[in-house]
């Protein structure tokens, strides 16, 4: 449990772990690990910053989400995007299934005890072993064992999403160390986020999967450690979780003030407009809101204004990552950097986010936007410029001198001036105006291209980007297909242009090779959506996996940011400086957030008045 009763326990199976293993005397077991440096939170810590330890148990929460779900199992390929939400989920909880570690959301990237009660890892992290908690089950009762973690490993490494073979694939060795160790060995220590991505690993019961079936949708209930168990499954409508009475883990320095609903709901709703009436109604409890229009003139309804809704502004600490319109490098018609780099000015944000967010929005510019680990508006370090040497045309100037801007239009819808310098880059790249279409030259063929969507909200951003590019001849077809449909394409790469985001954190890694590395290219599945595939990008994503230092480690991010911005691969949109949220006052939250915002699972019923 990484409190001082079991310091006792971790301090034997220290001993009996070396003793087994027949090696030198390992180091002191550790209640935690981080990134860079070492968890802020002692060893003795009683519970999260921002949980409530004394948070009342009961009651229930309502979710609600656009789409339907058709599956039950989160971890592979088929219903990637149609897995029902709350089961392994970032928002809504880990409430099925749990990991070795889990990570403290004070920190930019620091993990705790949870499946596992110690770790040891040495300096060079060229290893990792975990022991296991004597304490830990699944929801059926069963322990959870050594064969479980290395069963976990294995499968989802073989039959998981493509990410996890990626991650999994450079463990060398992973062996049983006595009778609850678990000791993972990876080919070298370069990749200083190994070790953690491990920690979080899920962990499946062997017993209880088949391994044949396991790479299909399932409807089936699975079986898990975490604190709930699924119960109501009705694809099209709701899917329900049951608190498990059994819960082995509700005492843990990490799971104090958290799981404290007896059941959680998700409901399903055909589009936005649907759901939010139903929140007016008070069918569902949270609606996180990201439409400014509706924020500053939807919310005037008779329960907000007699305090049955209370509507919320949250600041967080996080990098605000990246809203954009992904363009696929794969098709020819974004083959060409010019031609990017023209769609990206064409873009006129001060229209939009006038005439239909109320000027509620901030331009995105870069990846981790509103963060030390932007590279916007800071000129490139020395240590920056020595990672981007070996690739001189990588960075365009201004993108290394720190002055980069996206283009600032006269918000008429029309910039002329902004039309004029698109219109340069097109001709540079071969293209000429031919009457009402622009038409490469070559060819004869007119520059078009569909953008795809899965969100009518989405459509009217879309359109409006549309009619501005109509203004010099380019036809972009905007067009929105189902759930099913959208996940089938984008998964194979078949699409021109997505609306997508690129979510950040201060602890970027792993994740983003597969969004941007040379490997994921052609990886059915994986997020590299813009067909990335550059040796610079290669360099800045291996240097920022092996940086031992927070200086170095900024240093790599902030020139992977500046290689990813000159490649123009997304026509950057917008953000919103906080969170907001409404929420009926039947549910309520601890006054202290953490630095990444609200935390929906140390969310608890309000005490009845």
């Amino acid at each position: 449990m990484l409190n001082r009763a079991l310091g006792p326990m971790i301090a034997l199976a220290a001993l009996v772990m070396t003793g087994l293993a027949g090696g030198p005397v390992l180091a002191a077991p550790m209640h935690g690990i981080a990134m860079h440096g070492e968890p802020a939170l002692p060893a003795d810590f009683d519970h999260f910053p921002y949980a409530d330890p004394d948070a009342p148990k009961g009651g229930s929460i309502t979710y609600a989400f656009v789409g339907t779900y058709d599956s039950l199992n989160p971890f592979i390929v088929k219903s990637a995007t149609t897995t029902s939400r709350g089961i392994w989920d970032a928002s809504l909880g880990n409430n099925v299934f749990e990991s070795l570690l889990v990570r403290n959301r004070d920190e930019a990237f620091s993990l705790y005890g949870l499946l596992a009660d110690s770790v040891e890892m040495p300096e060079d992290r060229t290893s990792i072993t975990f022991t296991i908690n004597p304490l830990a089950k699944f929801s059926d009762g069963q322990p959870v064992t050594v064969e479980d973690v290395l069963f976990s490993l294995d499968i989802l490494k073989d039959k998981g999403r493509p990410i996890y073979k990626t991650w999994y694939g450079q463990v060398e060795k992973a062996e049983k160390v006595g009778e609850r160790g678990v000791k993972f060995t990876f080919k070298n220590g370069e990749n200083r986020e190994l070790p953690m991505l491990i920690g979080l690993m899920p962990i499946l019961p062997k017993h209880a999967i088949d391994p044949e079936t396991f790479d299909q949708s399932t409807l089936k209930p699975m079986i898990g450690s975490g604190p709930y168990v699924m119960a109501d499954i009705k694809p099209g409508d709701r899917f329900v979780l049951k608190r498990d009475p059994n819960y082995w883990g509700k005492d843990l320095p990490a799971k104090r003030g958290f799981d404290n609903f007896d059941e959680i709901r998700i409901d399903y709703y055909r589009d936005g407009n649907a759901m939010f009436e139903a929140f007016k109604k008070g069918l569902y409890d949270v609606n996180p809101e990201a439409d400014p229009a509706r924020w500053l003139e939807g919310y005037n309804f008779a329960a907000v204004n007699d305090g049955r809704v209370v509507k919320e502004t949250v600041q967080n600490g996080l990098p605000k990552g990246m809203l954009g319109f992904a363009m696929n490098t794969r098709r020819p018609v974004f083959a060409d950097i010019r031609v990017r780099k023209a769609l990206a000015m064409l873009f006129d944000f001060e229209w939009v986010n006038k005439n239909l967010f109320s000027g509620a929005y901030s331009r995105d510019a870069s990846f981790f936007q509103d963060s030390v680990l932007s590279s916007v508006g800071v000129p490139a370090s020395a240590a920056e410029k020595a990672l981007l040497a070996p690739f001189p045309d990588a960075v365009e100037p201004d993108v290394m001198d720190g002055t980069y801007r996206p283009t600032i239009s006269d918000g008429s819808g029309g910039d002329r001036k902004v039309m004029r310098g698109a219109l340069d880059l097109l001709q540079a790249a071969g293209y000429k105006l031919d009457g009402n279409a622009l038409i490469e030259e070559k060819t004869g063929q007119p520059l078009g291209f569909e953008i795809l969507l899965q969100d009518r909200n989405q459509e009217r951003v879309a359109l409006a980007y549309a009619r501005t590019l109509q203004r010099i001849g380019i036809k972009a077809t905007v067009r929105t297909v189902d759930s099913t449909q959208y996940q089938r394409r984008v998964q194979d790469f078949d699409f021109d242009m997505i609306m997508t985001s690129w979510p950040a954190s201060l602890s970027p890694g792993n994740e983003q090779g597969n969004r941007w590395s040379s490997t994921n290219v052609d990886v059915p599945a994986s997020f590299n959506y813009v067909g990335a595939h550059s040796p610079a990008i290669d360099a800045m994503l291996a240097a920022l996996l092996a940086a031992e230092s927070q200086e170095d480690f900024v240093a790599a991010v902030r020139a992977l940011d500046r290689v990813l911005i000159s490649g123009h691969y997304v026509v950057p949109l917008y953000y919103l400086p906080d969170q907001w949220l409404a929420r009926w006052a039947r549910v309520e939250h601890p006054k202290t957030q953490s630095v990444n915002g609200y935390t929906l699972s140390t969310w608890y019923a309000a005490p009845a008045k």
